[in-house]
């Protein structure tokens, strides 16, 4: 499909239904994919990556970010808090705030570092007992206790479970987003992210449908 046609998808969905374009960022989600499909994708002019992993950000963009001005990269998988400080010395954006213990390790290392990530809250909105995320009844008390840290929160982020309808889950996150005055919401994938521009999403994470299909191989 390519990264032209999902920036074109992405333009004509906001168009639709009444919102600026450029009021939703395209995250290109570039997890386990090879080094030459990424280097592509900078060529073409998009500066905004997804991963996964902390290592395998480590090891891919120093040196993208060397060679290339202005990307900026966001953590959109899992954070254990001994991954802590190298995830807020390498992103721009954390998506996966999902738990105290974390919320208090990066409140910790940003007046040790003098910076932190912009940061947004994963919800489980699906309450899937294999997934991270806060629990959508934890999710206001949990926006309190990060606030209440000093951590400036942009918004919320959530997965839907792969056999329901998304767009239940998107309003969910919307609502309990709106409830908060957070204005940020990370939702919709390759397969979604239409539906999700149509509920309000201001970020949607796109990966194979622009770098081809992951060989995890």
């Amino acid at each position: 499909m390519g990264l032209a046609e999902i920036k074109a998808r992405v333009a004509s969905e906001a168009e639709r239904v009444g919102r600026a374009p450029e009021s939703v960022t395209l995250i290109a989600v570039s997890k386990v994919q090879p080094n030459e499909r990424v280097a592509s994708v900078l060529e073409g002019g998009h500066r905004v990556f997804g991963e996964n992993k902390v290592q395998e950000a480590a090891g891919k963009w120093p040196a993208f970010k060397e060679q290339y001005d202005g990307v900026e990269l966001h953590l959109i998988g899992p954070l254990q808090t001994n991954k802590a400080r190298q995830a807020m010395e390498l992103f721009d954006v954390i998506h996966t705030v999902d738990r105290p213990k974390l919320a208090n390790t990066i409140a910790r290392l940003r007046e040790e570092m003098g910076h932190c990530p912009r940061l947004f809250i994963q919800v489980n909105t699906g309450e899937e007992p294999q997934k991270a995320g806060i629990l959508p009844a934890d999710a206001d008390g949990f926006i309190k206790e990060c606030l209440d840290l000093g951590l400036e929160i942009e918004g919320l982020m959530c997965i839907p479970p792969a056999d329901e309808e998304p767009s239940l889950h998107f309003a969910l996150l919307k609502k309990i987003a709106h409830r908060n005055g957070l204005s940020g919401l990370s939702m919709g994938m390759s397969g979604d992210f239409e539906t999700a521009i149509a509920q309000g999403a201001t970020h949607v994470r796109v990966g194979s449908a622009i770098f081809g299909e992951r060989d995890y191989s």
